[in-house]
């Protein structure tokens, strides 16, 4: 097969208050090349606390955290981080502050952009963060990867704004709420220029234990440089 093999998850990890060990056993365990965490620390000793989970599951720290209002991307010592930056979205008074995190990574010769966003949860407040996000994607040359909790499914205006002009293969994955999954609120897309191998949501014991979202894999394969 030709390209360059990317394993990519996305994970709402609940601000750390669940069982951390399944945690990050779980993530280990998966391998990926690039995590998009949504609810990482973003508070007091927010540096250190995202440092620790970086390094309890084998991985840096790529871009996001405080700057980025809680999304972290992780990154495997395989990629090469080029160029990191955050987007924050405009603050609707009564409501939480949030944010996007982008970076650009190189690995075995082929460059791409990696996002990670967490929309709010009021459908009057979801559509604009989602145009803001998108509007800075839209900014990016080259191969684009985007992902994270949108808090609505792909029937909703948020979802479709995000998608548009990336590929997912999202049909039937429920993540929320981890126990007893019933709404499909996480994803990842990619450029259409990036292949997408396998996609699959994690639903074990552990992963029940660990979060109350459950993470979503995507296996791809960057255009070769």
């Amino acid at each position: 097969m030709t390209g360059v093999p990317l394993r990519v998850m996305t994970y709402n990890v609940h601000g750390l208050k669940d069982d951390r060990a399944a945690l990050v056993g779980l993530i280990r365990d998966a391998e990926p090349d690039v995590v998009l965490v949504q609810e990482a620390p973003r508070r007091f000793r927010w540096r250190h606390k995202c440092a620790a989970l970086a390094d309890d599951v084998g991985m840096v720290i790529g871009a996001g955290g405080l700057p980025a209002l809680g999304n972290l991307i992780l990154v495997s010592l395989r990629l090469r981080v080029l160029r990191e930056w955050s987007v924050r979205y405009p603050l609707t008074p009564g409501r939480h502050m949030r944010g996007a995190a982008f970076a650009r990574c190189a690995v075995r010769g082929a460059e791409f952009t990696v996002s990670g966003s967490h929309l709010s949860t009021d459908p009057v407040e979801r559509p604009a963060q989602a145009a803001r996000w998108k509007e800075e994607l839209l900014t990016i040359d080259g191969t684009v990867i985007a992902g994270g909790d949108l808090n609505e499914g792909p029937g909703g205006g948020a979802w479709r704004t995000v998608a548009d002009g990336l590929g997912s293969d999202d049909a039937g994955i429920l993540t929320f709420p981890a126990r007893l999954p019933r709404r499909q609120l996480d994803a990842v897309f990619a450029h259409p220029g990036v292949s997408i191998d396998k996609y699959t949501v994690i639903d074990t014991d552990q992963a029940r234990l660990a979060s109350d979202h459950l993470p979503v894999i995507a296996d791809l394969r960057l255009p070769s440089a």
